[in-house]
């Protein structure tokens, strides 16, 4: 039981509360039965990143300890929208983009998740069966003045920017969805606080026993300060290859790797103490560490055979500078041949200008030489340009 809530803990910002969880893991040890395990998702973002996958990679640990996963999709509530932190209410989807998402959503999830062992529910099954006599009660159960201390609809009434009363309608319906599959434990990150808790009411309200509520914390991106995210460029999407996966994993700031050991792989935390150990007195140079976070990484995405290949290919085209094999070619014309184009085109630099400044001060090469002026580039058969230390293409000239 100790190693248990060892993994269980690992990595987790808040848990409501720690005791009545390993109660709830000897209970139904000695019953010999599985404890349900919530995650609810909106399927509104189904574009799955490493900062999505630290809810589902706890999800993970706690199904290889043998307890059953039920993934929500909020197909219902997700064509009401739930504001999560944002200023404004959050617009509606369609029934078409609701199921679309969801099907995204299913697909990714499972990188992570044995699909095996995992329950996918739909939570319009259990909400659209309730008639307005039953949403009557639930509203009943909860004041406006709890719903205010939400955060954003605490900042938004102080505001006198609106709330539609439909809003405070969604953290009652993803509290329901608890007292619909009985959950023991849910999971979320701590920007859904106020949304986990209401399932421990509500199931309180419905004669349940209320749910534990295991928050994660919210992963910085490669930047090292703000949250992961594909919108500011600073993410590792779970579906890029493997080189490209190890070589951003290569850009985490040292100071996060024991964060990102915690939330995004499944090394035991006895392991991860003795790298932080190492990390602490110098035992270890923290690139060598991080080659193995990346490794790790990759791995759980891509298996061992392509996270050995992506390693491999870090150390001789970062390490020793050398060109790699599996660079993206192009063909162009010699007639009207314009370098920087090719390379904007193809997404190496996002601008001529900006490539032209990279050039004056060395940044870019063209068949391993340094070139300050890419106007000036000898028009050969072949060219192989570098942009910075990671880009790479080759252009067939014809």
């Amino acid at each position: 039981m100790k190693d248990k809530m060892k993994i269980i803990l690992k990595g987790v910002d808040t848990i409501i509360d720690e005791k009545e969880l390993e109660a709830k893991l000897l209970k139904a040890e000695k019953e010999n039965r599985k404890l349900v395990i919530k995650l609810g998702l909106d399927p509104s973002a189904p574009d799955i990143h490493l900062g999505h996958t630290v809810v589902l990679r706890k999800m993970k640990q706690l199904q290889d300890l043998g307890h059953h996963v039920i993934i929500i999709i909020g197909d219902f509530t997700g064509k009401i929208g739930d504001p999560t932190g944002k200023s404004k209410t959050r617009v509606a989807l369609t029934t078409e983009q609701v199921l679309e998402n969801a099907k995204t959503y299913e697909k990714q999830i499972f990188k992570v998740l044995d699909k095996e062992k995992t329950e996918v529910r739909f939570n319009s099954e259990w909400l659209s069966k309730l008639n307005f006599e039953d949403v009557v009660k639930l509203a009943s159960t909860i004041t406006v003045a709890r719903m205010l201390e939400r955060e954003d609809f605490k900042n938004r009434y102080q505001n006198n920017t609106p709330i539609s009363v439909h809003e405070f309608f969604y953290p009652l319906m993803q509290g329901y969805d608890s007292v619909a599959i009985k959950a023991d434990i849910e999971l979320g990150g701590t920007d859904q606080r106020f949304n986990l808790l209401m399932g421990r009411s509500l199931q309180k309200e419905f004669n349940q026993e209320p749910q534990t509520v295991i928050m994660m914390p919210i992963i910085e991106g490669l930047d090292g300060v703000n949250k992961m995210s594909k919108s500011l460029g600073n993410y590792i999407g779970v579906d890029e290859e493997a080189g490209l996966m190890y070589q951003k994993a290569m850009e985490i700031p040292d100071e996060l790797i024991i964060k990102y050991y915690n939330l995004v792989t499944d090394v035991h935390p006895d392991i991860i103490a003795e790298i932080e150990k190492d990390l602490k007195e110098d035992r270890k140079n923290p690139r060598d560490i991080k080659m193995g976070l990346a490794k790790e990484i990759v791995t759980l995405y891509h298996g061992e055979e392509k996270a050995n290949f992506a390693e491999e290919r870090f150390k001789s085209v970062f390490q020793k500078g050398q060109i790699p094999t599996d660079i993206l070619t192009v063909k162009s014309s010699k007639e009207n041949f314009d370098l920087a184009q090719i390379v904007v085109d193809n997404k190496l630099s996002p601008s001529k200008s900006e490539l032209r400044r990279m050039a004056k001060q060395g940044g870019v090469k063209v068949n391993q030489e340094k070139v300050e002026d890419l106007s000036k580039v000898e028009l050969l058969d072949e060219l192989v340009v570098q942009v910075g230390k990671k880009k790479f293409i080759k252009i067939v000239c014809e």
